[in-house]
């Protein structure tokens, strides 16, 4: 009898965390990229430094 409960309590907390998880991917995934960072990607390409390879 306890096995099915915590096996309920446990599916209610995993799908706890998994709908947690998609709401700060969600989050995060709307956020603009930092302008220091675009300069900087800027810079490294003016460098010459290409999909990661330096020229």
């Amino acid at each position: 009898m306890n096995s099915k409960r915590e096996e309920r309590r446990r599916a209610a907390i995993e799908q706890q965390i998994d709908e947690n998880l998609k709401r700060v991917y969600e989050q995060d995934a709307t956020q603009q990229i930092p302008d220091k960072f675009l300069e900087l990607l800027e810079k490294l390409r003016d460098n010459g430094y290409d999909q990661g390879n330096p020229a």
